[in-house]
């Protein structure tokens, strides 16, 4: 027998037992200044500040952007000359560019309003000796508030540990604030303990001192962090860089030029000043307008509104368009626990099961163990019909669906086929467990089951140090345990221990995959939650994660410099016990080193996280204030979505990497050609003509919206520097190729430079213009077909669309150029001269790529420092050597370490072979007995 009534207890065999361990729930401090402590003449406020936003500025912020500045010029100049045509298109493309943009990315309410909405609108309040209703942001910290099963919780504050009516009470309330902190589990407060603003009275009653309101709660300061961010996307950033490049190159050409035409190399030189002036700026005009980027915006907007479209059908939505190329190249994806990793809802785990007929010091018992059906029955007779407290529901819920007498029951209710409930002690906070009395109606045998506190059952059963071990087993690893106990006498006095549950928030089903499936990616995922460190660790083991899970206190050490800060949240695999302030800073870290950052949640306090990210994801079953909060939003439970946005996403960036990299290398082309052609040679093409380059293939390039592409087993790069250098290469050999025509036919066929206009009787005018025109048309828009891959251009099949579409505006060039159309002034070229330039053309774009993919192949951050070399870069690259050396030093040591290992386990194992065979065996006598010496 164990004696029990005291500290000196031992067991028969003169042993100790066990003591038991429980998991310590650490809760979230939020320090109350001095001056709320007195609780006077506090002013009130008056909830959240709202942050309307005007439809019309809105709309209007689409027109800015360098881009947009240039064609705007264009085209104020343009109706200022009178050039109707190219009025027409450059006005068309700026509308066409802001009302996709804008329709897109429309949304119905904003991340402030509803957080304002998670908030409880009435609230009891004693005012003047009485209990009365009021508007939750009238109360101000002092007031008395009442709060009872069901409510939300209007503001922060302190609970008193009095009752509803005034009397003294040492009950706690339960309280789920899983949307504030991510805690998986309800948790109990007594008095003195905080209870904030937004969380769910799950149980209990009690009156509280109001402490904060407002902005000044644990959930209004989430609202500051979202209203504070307002940083421009990487994106943009992004259209910004390109944008202000070319439009740079394109007008310091074009004033070159510009003065060129009207003194240096002048069309008319006698033709007066003003004249003179006017004719070079219409000239330039027509030139800028075919050299800018016209359909650079548009494009970028279509392809990622179709790519928004293809997502949606995969149930993920897009709020904001340009978040599709950012998730492409996000490499941490931070994400909650609770509720996105995992379930939200308790579940019952592999339990602790005794052995039938045990005792205190009798384990082994029978040597029959207990099956989980006989757990799950004996806790579904301790259990509460219809209470709806979280352990009760999952207990009852687990025993539904694997106990085989519950699963077939027509009526799923209380009543147990072949057993009678005679008797309910329900749950109370001294005793500490449920109690029914049963009997069995196949034998008529009555018993009594119990379930409760693990260190309760464990007293009644006489004490268990098996029992103990896995109850302290189960706390280590942030597990919820209970015990549950029989009796096993006639009296029904005498309990016997069944075996002990443990319940967890389980992981989902898919997460362990999509994890696996971004580590492939090249996308490293890191748990961010509010929960227990505990807890954080045992969901990061079974979801395949390292458990490196750190407190949310090593977040503000300040005993460390910023980057060995960022350092460590690079390094580790999430924290834990995080406030909303808290995950906004893990992502402000990564975000300076360099990271683009995804973050996935669920709950209020992931809003301003999801806020400050590069990409912000809500998952399904999402509060309002994250879905607000958020530019993605996912319809199917879990992460699995994610992986096909983020394919999804990669292909939608090669597409506009590729038109990038083809616009930019087709506009220096451009203007390197004319620049030179003009100032050296006087020649240039009809405006009409090159207006049709410019239209003609931005819209044929439209539908790269479709192509088929090859998507990144890393995350994507804009790289500027290799993208404007390759651009710029290709680009002069386009020009090179350009010129090349021009003095084969100027000077080997003898083609005149002069215009068929105005020189009808000139043997051969207009078709020196004509076919550069087929030749300028043609040479860079091919060079697509290399642009849109890596790596060669026959390694991945285009769709038949953009074959279709980019072939069909050439070969209507072609035709064009072998006939001759008077009216967009192009002069017949016959068939000979169509046929070669479209046929060299074709040829010169697989030259073309195989120095693409040299270029690609031979890029590094060393070659970037050469050819770009700052002060910044250098420091960097030194760093990076610096780094390199050591992580070789330690992997060469980890290869001895281990090579001194396995030489180490060889020796171990001969040496145990070598005994093994050194075993004899000893006749004894002449008997034929054996013995054996080990």
């Amino acid at each position: 027998m164990t004696e029990t009534h005291d500290d000196q207890a031992v067991n028969a065999d003169g042993k100790k037992p066990l003591k038991m361990q429980e998991a310590v729930h650490v809760e979230v401090a939020d320090d109350i200044p001095a001056e709320l402590e007195a609780l006077l003449h506090t002013e009130p406020l008056h909830g959240l500040t709202d942050a309307e936003t005007n439809p019309l500025l809105k709309f209007l912020s689409y027109f800015t952007g360098p881009i947009s500045y240039l064609l705007e010029i264009a085209c104020i100049l343009s109706g200022v000359f009178k050039d109707w045509i190219d009025f027409g298109i450059l006005l068309a493309v700026l509308i066409i560019n802001a009302c996709i943009g804008f329709f897109e990315e429309a949304r119905a309410e904003s991340a402030l309003d509803a957080l304002k909405n998670t908030l409880a609108l009435k609230s009891r309040c004693w005012r003047n000796g009485k209990l009365v209703e009021v508007d939750s942001n009238t109360l101000v910290p002092g007031d008395i508030i009442a709060l009872r099963l069901g409510d939300i919780i209007p503001a922060d504050c302190r609970l008193l540990g009095v009752g509803v009516t005034g009397e003294i009470t040492e009950g706690t309330l339960q309280i789920d604030q899983a949307a504030l902190t991510g805690e998986s589990l309800p948790v109990n407060k007594g008095k003195g303990a905080t209870a904030y603003s937004s969380a769910i009275v799950k149980q209990g009653q009690m009156l509280a001192v109001v402490t904060k309101t407002g902005i000044n709660t644990y959930i209004g300061r989430a609202a500051n962090l979202i209203s504070i961010t307002t940083e421009e996307g990487h994106f943009q950033k992004i259209i910004n860089s390109i944008g202000n490049f070319l439009v740079i190159i394109t007008c310091v050409m074009a004033l070159a030029l510009f003065f060129v035409r009207v003194w240096a190399v002048p069309e008319k030189p006698n033709a007066p000043l003003g004249d003179r002036v006017r004719h070079s700026l219409l000239e330039v005009l027509v030139l800028t307008v075919a050299a800018i980027p016209v359909g650079l915006p548009t494009i970028m907007s279509v392809t990622m509104a179709v790519g928004a479209s293809q997502l949606a059908k995969k149930q993920v939505i897009v709020k904001r368009l340009t978040a599709i190329e950012e998730l492409a190249s996000v490499s941490i994806l931070c994400s909650d626990k609770t509720g996105t990793l995992t379930l939200n809802q308790l579940s019952f785990d592999v339990p602790y099961l005794s052995n039938r007929g045990n005792t205190t010091d009798n384990f082994e018992g029978t040597g029959v163990r207990y099956s989980e059906q006989d757990l799950l029955l004996t806790s579904f007779f301790a259990s509460e019909p219809g209470a709806q407290d979280a352990i009760e529901s999952a207990i009852r819920g687990a025993a539904q669906e694997r106990v085989t007498v519950l699963k077939e029951r027509v009526e799923q209710d209380h009543h147990i086929p072949g057993f009678k409930v005679n008797n309910f002690i329900p749950f109370n906070p001294t005793s500490k467990y449920t109690e029914a009395t049963v009997t069995d109606l196949s034998t008529g045998k009555q018993f009594r089951c119990i379930k409760g506190a693990p260190q309760v059952i464990v007293r009644m059963v006489g004490g268990h140090d098996e029992a103990t071990k896995a109850v302290n087993d189960f706390a280590l690893r942030g597990l919820r345990a209970l015990g549950v106990a029989i009796t096993v006498d006639e009296a029904m006095t005498k309990f016997e221990m069944v075996g002990m549950i443990s319940l967890l928030d389980p992981p989902r089903p898919d997460s362990a995959h999509t994890i696996e499936e971004c580590n492939k990616l090249g996308i490293s995922v890191k748990m961010i939650t509010g929960d227990q460190q505990i807890i954080g660790k045992e969901v990061a083991h079974r979801l395949g994660m390292h458990r490196t899970i750190l407190d949310a206190s090593k977040l503000i050490d300040d005993s460390i410099d910023e980057e060995a800060l960022i350092d460590r949240c690079v390094k580790c695999d999430g924290f834990a016990q995080v406030i909303p302030e808290h995950k906004y800073k893990v992502v402000e870290l990564l975000q300076k080193r360099g990271y683009l950052v995804g973050m996935t949640g669920d709950g209020v306090n992931d809003a301003p996280a999801l806020k400050k990210a590069n990409v912000g994801i809500a998952v399904e079953g999402c509060t309002d204030a994250a879905r607000s909060a958020a530019d993605i939003v996912l319809l199917a439970a879990g992460l699995s979505t994610i992986v096909d946005g983020v394919k999804t996403s990669r292909a939608i960036f090669q597409r506009m990497r590729s038109y990038a990299l083809y616009r930019i290398a087709s506009t220096i082309h451009f203007l390197l050609f004319f620049f030179i052609s003009i100032c050296a040679f006087g020649f240039s093409l009809p405006p009409i003509l090159i207006i049709m380059i410019a239209v003609l293939n931005d819209a044929a390039t439209l539908v790269i919206s479709v192509d088929n592409a090859q998507i990144s087993q890393r995350p994507d790069k804009w790289r500027l520097g290799q993208l404007l250098t390759l651009s710029g290469i290709l680009g002069v050999l386009l020009m090179i190729i350009s010129f090349a025509h021009f003095f084969v036919a100027k000077d080997a066929f003898g083609l005149t430079t002069l215009p068929e206009k105005d020189n009808e009787g000139v043997k051969d005018a207009g078709k020196l213009q004509t076919i550069m025109y087929l030749q300028i048309s043609s040479c860079p828009h091919f060079v697509i077909f290399s642009t849109r891959l890596p790596g060669y251009f026959y390694e991945n099949v285009p769709s038949w669309v953009f074959i279709l579409a980019v072939a069909g505006t050439q070969v209507f060039a072609m035709f064009m150029s072998i006939y001759g159309v008077k009216v967009f002034e192009a002069t017949a070229i016959g068939w000979g001269w169509g046929v070669s330039v479209l046929a060299i053309s074709t040829v010169m774009f697989m030259l073309l790529d195989v120095v693409k993919v040299a270029i690609i192949r031979s890029w590094s951050f060393e070659l970037t420092v050469k050819l770009y070399p700052t002060k910044s870069r250098k420091a960097l690259l030194q760093e990076r050597v610096a780094k390199r050396i050591v992580k070789e030093r330690a992997l060469a040591n980890i290869a001895k370490c281990r090579k001194v290992l396995y030489m180490t386990m060889g020796l171990v194992a001969w040496r145990r072979t070598f005994e093994n065979g050194g075993k004899r065996k000893l006749l004894v006598g002449n008997s034929s007995s054996t013995i054996v010496i080990n």
